[in-house]
């Protein structure tokens, strides 16, 4: 792969489906796209411009909107902003007076609005823990901050939901009711809860909160003893069909072993022989009921009320609970049981057990927008706030079916073919995200001239592919694969032979939608701004709910934001277009394109730093840097680099080259731009300015690690009389010898540019490293060891610098979802920190890393941190290492990482090997770098070695041969 190609693709993450923007277009000297799919991204001025996805608009009387693509318009019923057309507002209006919606007299949005918490009206003892989940989501509701809500993403997994959820204490500002607020707040703790807060709901229905209701929503009767509930069977979908009746008896059986909720009560049907399961209790019923089936103090019957239209829908049913006498309760606590029985009513009397609650991924998609509207709402234009502030007044339906659709590949969808169980109304969702705006319709009566051709043709398979090329006239071609049938549907439909494509298209999808191309924006950005890298997407909550990700407990203190103005967020879009165009015209083989993207991005770069002079010094703290423009086009610039020295194009990697060293002045690639800038010059027969390059890339103080020890190479060799006569300072440290040491093998192949495999002392197939580490443990004197190269060092790192990395530091934990600072890689990690790390350090220095390990491993074992493998190493082996090092070799090294760790986490000796010496734990370690026949050390190694050897630890480089052959 091409040098900076895989940091780029990180760096770009989920690649966009909306077209580039009209600017972008013209600076790439592109073919224009339609009007209709172009994104305008220009500055609005002042916060109150242009969408994404439209022109610049305004609001005129409070009756008309002006932008997103069309003429909008309020509705005089319910105050929403719909499109427009006639058929739009009729449409619109008719919905509006079928369900009987008022406008409200104030609509307050969560940038304007005070807040003060909600106190229960009817306090009671013993919760059981719903509370704190309900009091959360109301917050949430009235539009405080996202921090201070649980976090969990649903996912479908049989006749259990997995419902963990991430507890999220924060501490917020009450008052929102500016967007200049910066705020300092706790941020996901991210510790699962117990599983049983996970219901069988089965629909895709995992209540978070009941909502309060009034006492007559649940009839209850005499509630000392008899108290009758409304509520549904949830999780049908799970089960055989069974055919139901109204009136219908059921009855109830506790679940305690199901694997995903305790509290868990099935429902059978009692008309049947062997009583059924129709599924079970919505949970935070079952949660309340649960300890009062188990102690035997009620006894529980009920009937279908209703069926639900569709075949697994949640059925409406009623449940009489009966308080036992108190003869049944000789074994139990009286008083308990009294207990339970009072928090059981009260929590009847405010819940609502019948409506159908908040889907997990429909609640952490609000969540996400919330938090990220608290904190970067300066960064979206008036217009842009208005529409994602409409996705709140969306219904259950219309939200899950967004959400649904923005996760799935697409872009088109068929209407008919969607089908999801807590979806209940498709049609209706349907048509109010289009009217809103967040979703595109193809359909007969729309032209099909304005979408591309390619995107609508996926929705169909190949034997309707076939079909469809059965109807045009005969050729010679003969098409089996799907990429060969879409390529002639493509040039039936160009060159007109078969002009009413669409339509035949259509006749066998019916309806297609998609998401629109402002929603896709817009929600780019906001999943960007919320887990700020393009790594980590939606799947993270989920990733969390089922325990396989655990992040760990950190402050985030926010005094600065990452982007401090509008331009700045847009400047860096539009670099990650540009990054995205390049990479795929890489895939696609485009190099015309790829110089263009090349060009451009040079361009860019080279006039940014005149508009960056009056940018004020926190601005340029050097852990925001990777969310400018420039850091962008820099790394674009360095894959380009790449490109031209693949090609052998020298003239034009030197100038990109020297573009960016002139440009970027503070930056860790400087290293390796200055040694391909000398080694390129002197491709180019210029060895006099390939020798000035490389003496003053090894003075800057921002090139480290192995670029600089290469440069210091290249300065030896290219300084020799009478083109240079003293010798550099650095001579000797550069010459130093590095111990050797050769062992023989069998090996399987010799073949150049294959990778080497021999044949073990146990007979076996291996690797020169595992090869190596047999010799050691049987030749080499008993050393045990394992093949790690920096990765238990990262290890080591992370479980004794733990603290260090997750102290309090303002502005370097910024999201909920980050296994590191955002400075780790920076000088600013050591220098912000440099007390409680000179602390650990002493500590490591005077014998105390083994018990700092042992702390650290069962505090935090399980949870993500970067550079710490906790499946690879055990504790015991980390032990050994670190009893075996030695306490000061051991500071000396962790140092050296903390002061600079991007420079040197890579490239350390492949073998870390230790020995106990005596019983009294005594032991030594030895690291061996391990090199195959025709291999050779790195830059990077040989630096590592001489510091390692500086540090007085025992390395040496290990270099196996064929076996020489005897006569």
């Amino acid at each position: 792969m091409l040098t900076g190609r895989e940091s780029l693709v990180r760096l770009i993450g989920r690649r966009r489906r909306s077209p580039l923007p009209a600017s972008l277009v013209a600076a790439l000297s592109l073919p224009s796209p339609s009007p209709s799919t172009s994104l305008a991204q220009a500055d609005d001025g002042g916060g109150s411009g242009e969408a994404a996805g439209g022109e610049a608009g305004s609001t005129s009387g409070g009756s008309r909107v002006v932008g997103m693509g069309a003429e909008w318009v309020v509705c005089p019923v319910c105050g929403d902003s719909i499109r427009g057309s006639d058929y739009c507002v009729n449409t619109h209006l008719d919905m509006c007076l079928t369900r009987g919606t008022k406008r409200k007299l104030t609509q307050s949005t969560l940038l304007n609005f005070q807040f003060s918490k909600k106190v229960s009206a009817e306090p009671t003892i013993n919760n059981l823990n719903n509370e704190s989940e309900t009091e959360n989501m109301k917050q949430i509701d009235e539009g405080l901050s996202s921090d201070q809500a649980f976090f969990a993403f649903d996912s479908e997994i049989g006749s259990s939901k997995a419902g963990t959820t991430i507890s999220s204490p924060t501490c917020m500002n009450d008052s929102l009711g500016t967007s200049e607020t910066i705020t300092s707040y706790a941020p996901s703790n991210t510790v699962l809860s117990d599983a049983k807060d996970a219901v069988n709901d089965g629909a895709g229905e995992l209540p978070t909160v009941a909502t309060s209701c009034s006492f007559d929503e649940c009839a209850v009767m005499d509630s000392s003893t008899v108290v009758v509930v409304d509520t549904v069977i949830v999780g049908r979908r799970f089960h055989e069909n069974i055919e139901l009746r109204e009136d219908a008896d059921i009855t109830f059986m506790r679940d305690p072993q199901n694997a995903k909720d305790p509290d868990a009560i099935k429902v059978l049907h009692a008309g049947s022989e062997c009583e059924e399961m129709l599924g079970y209790l919505p949970r935070d019923l079952a949660k309340v009921l649960a300890p009062l089936v188990d102690k035997h103090h009620v006894e529980c019957e009920g009937s279908v009320v209703g069926l639900h239209e569709q075949q697994f829908g949640n059925v409406p049913i009623q449940i009489t609970i009966q308080k036992c006498k108190s003869d049944n309760q000789r074994n139990n606590d009286p008083n308990c049981c009294q207990s339970l029985w009072e928090n059981f009513v009260s929590i009847v009397k405010r819940e609502n057990f019948r409506r159908p609650h908040s889907a997990r991924y429909q609640t952490n998609f609000n969540l996400m927008i919330a938090d990220v509207m608290v904190n970067h709402a300066h960064v979206f234009s008036d217009i842009e706030k208005s529409f994602l502030a409409s996705f709140k007044s969306l219904s259950d339906d219309g939200q899950r079916l967004f959400i649904r659709i923005y996760t799935r590949k697409g872009p088109w969808f068929r209407k008919g073919s969607i089908s999801y169980q807590e979806i209940s109304d498709l049609e209706h969702a349907v048509m109010e995200l289009e009217l809103a705006g967040y979703i595109d319709m193809l359909s007969c009566t729309i032209d099909p001239f304005e979408y591309d051709m390619k995107e609508i043709l996926d929705v169909l398979s190949v034997p309707e592919m076939k079909e469809i090329l059965k109807e045009l006239p005969k050729d010679n071609t003969i098409c089996t694969r799907r990429h060969e049938l879409v390529s002639t549907l493509l040039s039936s439909y160009r060159n007109g032979t078969c002009a009413s494509l669409p339509k035949r298209i259509l006749k066998w999808t019916g309806t297609c939608i998609r998401i629109s191309k402002m929603a896709d924006e817009l929600l780019w950005r906001i999943q960007r701004l919320f887990f700020l890298n393009g790594d980590q997407d939606l799947s993270s909550f989920l990733l969390v709910e089922f325990g396989i990700v655990k992040f760990p407990d950190y402050v985030c203190s926010i005094s600065h934001r990452i982007f401090q103005e509008r331009n700045d967020l847009l400047e860096y879009e539009d670099a990650i277009r540009v990054a995205q165009v390049m990479d795929e015209s890489l895939d696609n083989n485009k190099m015309d394109l790829v110089t263009r993207c090349i060009d451009l991005s040079e361009n860019r770069l080279c006039i940014m730093p005149k508009r960056e002079n009056t940018i004020t010094p926190e601005r340029l703290r050097s852990f925001f840097s990777r969310f400018s423009a420039s850091w962008v086009y820099s790394k674009i610039l360095t894959l380009g680099v790449s490109v031209y020295e693949r090609d052998r194009r020298y003239e034009d990697a030197v100038r990109i080259l020297k573009t960016l060293l002139s440009t970027v002045a503070c930056d860790r690639r400087r290293g390796y731009w200055a040694l391909r800038l000398s080694i390129d010059l002197e491709h180019m027969g210029r060895p006099n300015e390939s020798l000035s390059t490389a003496e003053g890339g090894a003075t800057d103080p921002w090139v480290r690690a192995g670029s600089k020890f290469a440069l210091q190479r290249r300065v030896l060799r290219l300084s020799k009389p009478p083109r240079r006569w003293k010798v550099p300072s650095y001579a000797d440290y550069v010459k130093r010898n590095i111990r050797e040491v050769s062992i023989e093998g069998r090996p399987l192949n010799c073949e150049t540019g294959a990778k080497n495999v021999f044949y073990g002392y146990d007979g076996e197939l291996c690797g020169v490293e595992q090869l190596a580490l047999q010799y050691y443990a049987d030749e080499g004197g008993g050393w045990q060891g394992t093949h790690s190269e920096g990765s238990i060092w990262m290890t080591i790192f992370g479980l004794l610098m733990w603290d260090v990395m997750f102290s309090d530091i303002q502005d370097v934990f910024q999201s909920k979802f980050q296994t590191a600072p955002l400075d780790l890689g920076t000088d600013d990690f050591y220098k912000s920190r440099e007390n409680i790390a000179e602390s650990q350090l002493k500590r490591i220095r005077d014998g105390m890393a083994e018990e700092m390990l042992i702390s650290s491993w069962e505090l935090h074992q399980g949870t993500s941190c970067q550079g710490v493998n906790w499946a690879r190493y055990s504790l015991t082996d980390l032990r050994a290492v670190v009893a075996c090092v030695g306490g000061h070799r051991l500071a000396s090294l962790l140092r050296h990482l903390a002061v600079d760790y991007r420079s040197w986490s890579s490239g350390m000796p492949d073998l870390l090997l230790w020995r106990f010496l005596d019983e009294r734990g005594g032991g030594e370690a030895k690291l061996v770098e391990v090199k195959g026949p025709r291999d050779q050390l790195s830059e990077q190694q040989r630096a590592w070695i001489l510091v390692l050897m500086d540090f007085g630890f025992d390395v040496e480089v290990c270099k196996v041969s064929p076996v020489t052959k005897r006569r």
